[in-house]
């Protein structure tokens, strides 16, 4: 009887401790948020990802009189910030703002240290930026039509400066070589400035990357843009009329780590949804062709499962190689 009197008393024990945390994790949900909030991303400063991560963190703060810290964390084509976010505490304090690159390297990264689909939860999609083709005005190419003559003309000297192999820039810099079918040899750097910047000073014969980072060098001259992913820069061919085959893929959206409360989840969701509607948000956008697309946890959700889909099925017609 004593035996069986202890394993009641244990079992009652652990009943009370799993309702206490209940309780304490429910107070949490309830006045959340009640301490800082880390954006953790996994590009340099003042790529796309950066500056929605810091446009959005600052208006987060002041709505909800909480300090929102961004963190730089670029490595491994963005593998290091997304890691750090799945190990992280469920609680909704630690967010990802995901770029394409998390669905890419689902599709042809093997060995990640997380599993996309499980480690993480949508909290919603942010939208998905233009991308811009561009040349250094020393190169003496003004149109998609003279780059393609030109490297032609060149075959296995041309360099296109690009990001780290299985991230966003690096499979959207193929998949334009792909369909405008240019042959370059891509030389890849940690960042989407530094690669602009190897474009601008000629050692590098082009560059694809976000509008949102190459638009200060075009203003300044530095750099010539030949043809754009969507409409938005005035006199600049969209992709649809050059290059047909080259459209959008995967969105850049906030991410956490799964088993955070659904309830917490769509506290963000709201409000970033409400961030992105206010007018100053969306001139600023607009301004670089930023598409904003908000959506759902749930809808976000099935949306990586889709990118995923999609981005597995181009890398396998493109005969890339999945390591």
């Amino acid at each position: 009887m004593p035996n069986m009197r202890s394993f009641v008393s244990a079992v009652a024990g652990c009943a009370l401790l799993a309702s206490l945390i209940s309780v304490v994790y429910a107070a949490d949900r309830d006045r959340y948020p009640s301490k800082p909030i880390r954006i953790i991303i996994g590009t340099t400063a003042g790529a796309s990802p950066d500056v929605l991560a810091r446009l959005i963190g600052n208006k987060l703060s002041e709505s909800w009189k909480q300090p929102v810290v961004v963190e730089n964390r670029p490595g491994a084509s963005g593998v290091l910030a997304y890691n750090s976010v799945a190990k992280s505490t469920p609680d909704g304090y630690t967010l990802s703002l995901a770029a394409p690159g998390i669905a890419i390297h689902a599709a042809m990264t093997r060995n990640l240290p997380y599993d996309t689909l499980k480690d993480f939860a949508g909290v919603t999609e942010i939208g998905y930026s233009n991308v811009v083709v561009v040349v250094g005005p020393g190169l003496g190419v003004k149109s998609l039509k003279e780059l393609v003559e030109y490297a032609n003309a060149r075959p296995g000297k041309v360099l296109n400066a690009t990001g780290v192999p299985g991230g966003a820039d690096y499979l959207t810099a193929e998949r334009f070589k792909y369909f405008a079918g240019i042959k370059s040899k891509p030389v890849s750097f940690k960042g989407s400035i530094e690669s602009l910047l190897e474009a601008s000073a000629g050692r590098a014969h082009f560059s694809s990357t976000g509008l949102t980072a190459a638009m200060p060098l075009i203003q300044d001259g530095k750099l010539i843009p030949l043809v754009q992913l969507v409409p938005g820069l005035p006199n600049v061919p969209a992709a649809a009329d050059v290059v047909p085959g080259w459209k959008p893929m995967g969105t850049q959206a906030f991410l956490v780590r799964s088993g955070t409360p659904m309830e917490i989840r769509q506290m963000l969701s709201k409000e970033v949804g409400r961030i992105l509607a206010l007018p100053d948000v969306r001139e600023r956008l607009a301004a670089v062709a930023f598409h904003i697309t908000p959506r759902t946890p749930e809808e976000h959700d099935k949306k990586l499962r889709a990118d995923i889909a999609a981005f597995t099925a181009i890398i396998k017609e493109m005969g890339l190689q999945v390591n």
